[in-house]
């Protein structure tokens, strides 16, 4: 399904590059995200924008080893990134696999077990109620008890930066989101 919706995206975008007819703003270079979060933060990315991070998400997850039919499980608040990953698995027809930010390690574990996803794309922190939370150290501790049950397979971690917070890191599994897509990180 996501994989329609990026070819009818493109489909637009070209259109009406080609239309010369009357002069109008090209889908590419229009506003496709609106994105307000806390404090007063405010992102906006174009169709042409979203669609090169959908591709460059593509790749990075293609060379971690993402395939059609493979699970990629996000756990990431409502960030412009959380809709990148769904786009770019759609691209793949990987199959995306929700980890919603509110679940404990409990059922982080119960969730990232059953999910089998090799690739997990997540948040350093976040910002809600007012106050920056934890996201990352939450799946760090629900990883480290998988391993400890001995059923965890090897998995890669990105990890979005939201909010420029120190973080726990483990060399090998651990990649920053920005590097792996070859974008500049964004200041926040």
């Amino acid at each position: 399904m996501i994989s329609i919706l990026i070819r009818m995206l493109r489909r637009l975008i070209s259109e009406h590059a080609e239309d010369t007819r009357e002069p109008q703003e090209p889908e590419a270079s229009r506003i496709a995200l609106t994105w307000s979060g806390e404090p007063g933060r405010q992102e906006e990315l174009t169709h042409g924008m979203l669609l090169d991070r959908a591709e460059r998400a593509a790749a990075a997850l293609t060379r971690l080893g993402v395939r059609a039919g493979d699970r990629v499980a996000v756990h990431l608040p409502l960030v412009p990134e959380s809709v990148i990953a769904t786009l770019a698995c759609g691209r793949l027809d990987a199959i995306r696999t929700t980890l919603p930010v509110s679940l404990t390690v409990p059922e982080l574990v119960a969730r990232t077990r059953e999910s089998s996803a090799r690739v997990l794309i997540t948040a350093d922190a976040a910002f809600w109620d007012g106050a920056v939370r934890p996201v990352k150290p939450l799946l760090d501790h629900a990883l480290a008890r998988s391993a400890t049950s001995g059923s965890a397979p090897d998995r890669t971690v990105l990890v979005v930066n939201r909010c420029s917070r120190p973080v726990s890191w483990k060399p090998g599994r651990d990649l920053w989101w920005h590097e792996a897509l070859g974008v500049p990180a964004a200041t926040h």
